[in-house]
């Protein structure tokens, strides 16, 4: 048995085995999404129950029929895997560390997602929303609001992130939508809480580990998400593993034409864990590089996360303190990068 530090307090698994179990897809639920583009309201209700499922069960399902274009998301990977060829003193001139909002550049071993690891292997290069110096929140010091780094040695770079990012919004309010129908909650209920969405953008690229494996150094330790929910595209190299409700890693490997969308500790936090934030990590064996991604979706930087009226009574009273998320998730960045301290500012 082994435990790892979460935002949310310590996790148990019961082997560090680096082996994982090959279970079939009905492990990990297979939701289609495509009922939330209609006015059907069952057939939305539908998604939001599947959703509550899933959730509760899992914390990880595969979503399809999400409207974001394959066009898009084909560009976005060309241009992850031009970026990160680039010579590293290119990618050093957008490096992380120049950046107060956490954008641009991560070098290998420069991120531990897990406290007890010596560092994740991968590059990585981050974008959230792109606002202007300008702009009332970014001029308030707001965090998680402020203007990306971009390479200037990469012309469409930008514009491809872009567009996934603006498609990638789009179905993550209707993400929200299904969580507020899983949770009994007015369809709209997240709407007015993510008008300006603290939603960080990666772009990631995962070595091939051969030979013997130190299980305190891999694609990315065992971890929970820190935002309210995960939407994660991969290329077709398996390489993601879930912890399930034994303790048992099992493999969830990619589906064509489907997202994996998993529960983050802010919404673990806001329904008093119904819904269950669940531990995962990335080892890449494959033999070939691996790039992947993920889109971190949370609510504005000024949302209180308290727990839901719904998701509390007398026999299970609220198990978390009030917090504004961009304070979690601040607090969360702030022991994930090797660049930041816990008393650092944004």
């Amino acid at each position: 048995m082994t435990t790892v530090i979460t935002g949310n307090g310590p996790r148990a698994v019961n082997s560090n085995d680096l082996d994982s179990l090959v279970v079939p897809f009905s492990s990990i639920p297979v939701i289609d999404f495509s009922a939330m583009h209609t006015d059907d309201v069952d057939a939305r209700r539908a998604v939001g129950e599947a959703v509550r499922k899933a959730c509760t069960e899992v914390g990880f399902f595969y979503a399809k029929g999400h409207g974001v274009p394959q066009q898009v998301i084909d560009r976005t990977f060309s241009a992850a895997h031009q970026f990160f060829d680039l010579p590293l003193e290119e990618k050093l001139k957008v490096d992380i560390s120049k950046s107060p909002n956490l954008r641009g550049y991560t070098g290998l071993l420069e991120e531990n997602t897990n406290v007890e690891g010596l560092g994740d292997l991968h590059e990585g290069f981050d974008i959230a929303l792109d606002l202007p110096e300008d702009d009332p929140d970014v001029m308030a010091g707001k965090f998680g609001y402020g203007p990306n780094q971009w390479p200037n040695a990469l012309p469409g770079f930008k514009e491809a992130l872009l567009d996934y990012q603006s498609a990638v919004l789009d179905f993550g309010q209707n993400i929200f939508s299904a969580f507020a129908l899983a949770l009994d909650l007015e369809e709209e209920f997240f709407a007015p809480l993510s008008t300006k969405p603290m939603a960080q953008m990666r772009v990631l690229s995962y070595p091939n580990q051969d030979g013997p494996i130190d299980e305190h150094q891999i694609g990315i330790g065992p971890h929970s998400d820190y935002e309210c929910f995960t939407i994660l595209c991969t290329d077709d190299i398996p390489s993601l593993q879930v912890l399930n409700c034994a303790g048992e890693w099992i493999q969830a490997p990619p589906i064509p034409g489907a997202f994996i969308v998993n529960v983050g500790d802010l919404m673990a936090r806001w329904t008093n864990g119904y819904f269950a934030s669940t531990l995962h990590r990335a080892i890449n064996r494959s033999g070939k590089q691996r790039y992947s991604i993920p889109f971190f979706y949370g609510p504005n930087s000024d949302a209180m996360i308290e727990v839901l009226p719904s998701c509390q009574n007398e026999d299970w009273p609220a198990q978390f303190e009030p917090i504004k998320a961009s304070d979690y998730i601040q607090s969360r960045f702030n022991e994930t990068y090797a660049h930041r301290s816990a008393d650092q500012q944004p």
